[in-house]
C-alpha cells in the first residue's frame, strides 16, 4: 500500500506532472516552430539563394565505387553500387543549415518575448485607489480647512 501512495505522489504532485507538462507544450512549440521555418523561412531563403538541399552531395569509396555513373543522386549511387563506402556528407550540410535556422528563429521568438516581457515590467503600475477610510479622512480634511 505504501507503494502505491508514493507512486500517486510522484506522478500527480511535483516533478513529474510538470516535467509532462512541459514535455506537451515543447512538442506544439516544435510544431510551430517547424511551421515557422518551413512555410515562412525556407520559401524566402530559396527565392534568394535558391532551395539549400544538398542531400545529393556524396562521394563513394571502396570496392564498387567505380560503378557510379558521374552526376548520379544519393539514391541512384546507393542503388549502382551497394558494396561501396558512400560519404553523403550533403545530408548534413542540409541538417546544419536547417538547425542553424530554426536556432536563428527559436532565439528571435525567446527576444521578443523577453523584450515584451521587460517593457511590461518597466510599466509604471498605476497607483493604488484610495481606501474608504483615506477618502472620508481626506473629505474630513477639506471640511476643517474651509472652517
Amino acid at each position: 500500500m505504501g507503494m502505491i501512495k508514493e507512486f500517486k505522489e510522484f506522478a500527480v504532485k511535483g516533478n513529474a506532472f510538470d516535467m509532462a507538462v512541459g514535455v506537451i507544450i515543447g512538442g506544439a512549440f516544435g510544431t510551430i516552430v517547424t511551421s515557422i521555418i518551413d512555410d515562412l523561412v525556407m520559401p524566402i531563403v530559396a527565392a534568394i539563394v535558391g532551395k539549400p538541399d544538398f542531400s545529393s552531395i556524396f562521394f563513394a569509396m571502396g570496392k564498387g565505387a567505380d560503378q557510379i555513373p558521374a552526376g548520379a543522386t544519393l539514391e541512384a549511387a546507393r542503388e549502382a553500387a551497394p558494396d561501396a563506402a558512400i560519404f553523403a556528407y550533403g545530408n548534413f550540410i542540409t541538417v546544419a543549415i536547417n538547425f542553424i535556422l530554426l536556432a536563428l528563429v527559436v532565439f528571435m521568438l525567446v527576444k521578443t518575448l523577453n523584450n515584451m516581457k521587460r517593457k511590461q515590467a518597466e510599466a509604471p503600475e498605476a497607483p493604488p485607489a484610495p481606501s474608504n477610510e483615506e477618502v472620508l479622512l481626506t473629505e474630513i480634511r477639506d471640511l476643517l480647512k474651509q472652517k
